[in-house]
């Protein structure tokens, strides 16, 4: 079965009113939004969370980390089930799930419950994410697409920034459950608003791969408990190295299994494509050195300098607000210089900022020493979202795109979990504590080792071949992801079936700029 053009009718057969964009654009990126602020909203709520539910260091990782890993793990899965089912269904349950498990987050009483209600909530946000975008472009006129996937970027970048100052506004000013209630009227206005502005589409009909989903989750999901635990366990416990051994064996057959099966949920001919493979290898280092390090930082602000929640949350803004301001930026030069120089140097001052940081970390820190680095990484990292989303789809064929976005949305998740897993573990290693006296020793090392990934991840892109992304040079020519049009770009991610989640090309209307998104 054939995805339906963007511009069909309902499956039903009947052509819905009209929705005005606007609704359209609300209706795709509340949910969206609601997802994207729970990946970073419990940062400043991990020291709450230690004293209040007697959580450890360990508890406290995978309460974000059990997030992370269902989200990055079924994305992809969710998406081809929307191609099946219909894309608004699974959208719609997505949401529902999310709201639903939020509840049993705001009711947890012990770490362990909460971890378990944080798994079901990342499944819930693997089936709003991929598929919010391909319901959007369905639902607006062609004219007005480009500046509707703007503002779904925009309202995603937004969610990511405020998650730290609204987790922390809301945790000082009520409790930390409410973080989580915050959640279900926000479902309760969605749901409604989903159903009247969003039309039913479906995809191409694939089966998923369960076995390879199997595979993935099982070898990710075992590396990271293995460095979870490395330093109470010890490293050369048999508990520990056989954790390990599982997990590569298991990625092993994962890719063993891909390069076999006619319905891959990774098509491992896309990391024949150079720039795919970079963009992806850099995507990875990113999130590693830069999500390992933002899970220490936050609590150093108010473990180590005695900030409340929302005082910590707003102090990381020089971070997490900059991308706003420069990723548009990016994303305009991005078409006349190439991804190559902005993604290298993105992350090369991202890689600064952590070092700044790391370096000025000690006893008598005062929040001035480490604003600086604050600023270099923020900057950086607004640098490096535009050119890394074009990057991903500038040579790969449109009916890809949708495919190439979700690997890619699946991959940088993946390197947010095993980041703080191996961040912590350095912190811990350093003889780090939650203390006022005890966090500064374990944090300098651990900044330092982030700084170090995120600059490896910078080596990576400077591999990225010349002219990637540039209009007229490498990646924009026939049969390329880039310079097909930014209508083709959003129709090939339909067809493909798992919605984009990174970026739409450019247009080639006369010199229009880029439109990337996240």
């Amino acid at each position: 079965m054939t995805a339906p053009p963007l511009d069909a009718p309902p499956a039903s057969g009947r052509r819905l009113r009209p929705v005005p964009t606007a609704v359209a654009l609300l209706a795709a990126s509340l949910p969206m939004f609601m997802a994207t602020l729970d990946n970073l909203v419990m940062t400043t709520a991990l020291p709450v969370l230690h004293t209040e539910l007697s959580a450890s260091l360990q508890e406290l990782q995978w309460m974000v980390n059990a997030y992370t890993l269902s989200f990055a793990s079924l994305m992809i899965a969710a998406a081809t089930l929307g191609d099946r089912l219909g894309r608004r269904r699974v959208f719609v349950a997505g949401i529902v799930l999310f709201a639903l498990a939020s509840i049993a987050s705001a009711l947890s009483t012990t770490p362990e419950m909460l971890i378990a209600a944080r798994t079901v909530q990342g499944a819930g946000a693997a089936a709003i994410m991929p598929l919010s975008l391909t319901l959007l472009a369905a639902a607006v006129p062609p004219a007005r697409r480009a500046m509707a996937i703007g503002i779904w970027g925009a309202v995603s970048g937004v969610g990511v920034a405020l998650g730290p100052v609204i987790g922390g506004a809301v945790v000082e000013g009520i409790s930390w459950e409410a973080i989580f209630w915050i959640n279900v009227p926000v479902a309760i206005v969605a749901v409604p608003l989903v159903l009247r502005a969003l039309p039913e589409s479906y995809g191409r009909r694939q089966r998923i791969d369960v076995p390879g989903l199997l595979l993935a989750g099982g070898g990710v999901l075992a590396v990271v408990w293995a460095v979870v635990n490395g330093n109470d366990e010890g490293w050369g416990s048999a508990r520990v190295v056989g954790a390990l051994a599982a997990g590569v064996l298991l990625l092993v057959g994962f890719l063993r299994r891909e390069s076999r099966t006619d319905h891959p949920l990774v098509p491992l001919k896309m990391f024949r494509i150079r720039s795919f493979t970079v963009a992806n290898g850099s995507a990875f280092l990113f999130s590693v050195g830069v999500f390992g390090t933002v899970f220490v930082l936050s609590q150093y602000f108010q473990v180590a300098m005695g900030y409340s929640p929302l005082e910590a949350g707003l102090r990381t803004l020089p971070w997490t607000a900059a991308p706003m301001l420069v990723a548009p930026v990016a994303g305009m030069l991005a078409p006349r210089l190439g991804v190559r120089p902005l993604l290298t140097a993105g992350l090369a001052l991202q890689g600064a900022g952590l070092a700044w940081m790391a370096s000025v970390i000690g006893d008598a820190t005062v929040y001035g020493d480490v604003v600086p680095g604050l600023a270099l990484a923020g900057i950086g990292m607004g640098l490096t979202f535009a050119p890394s989303a074009t990057a991903v789809l500038a040579d790969v064929v449109p009916t890809d795109h949708g495919t190439a976005s979700s690997v890619n949305s699946t991959i940088r998740e993946v390197g947010g979990a095993i980041g703080v897993a191996v961040i912590v573990a350095v912190f811990q290693a350093a003889d780090g504590t939650l203390t006022p006296d005890g966090y500064a020793q374990g944090l300098r090392p651990a900044a330092f080792v982030g700084a170090a990934v995120v600059g490896l991840g910078a080596v990576v892109a400077a591999f990225m071949p010349r002219g990637t992304g540039r209009l007229g040079g490498a990646g924009t020519g026939p049969g390329t992801g880039l310079g097909t049009g930014l209508d083709t770009a959003v129709g090939g991610a339909d067809e493909a079936g798992t919605g984009p989640a990174a970026a739409a090309g450019p247009s080639t209307r006369g010199d229009e700029e880029l439109v990337a998104t996240r």
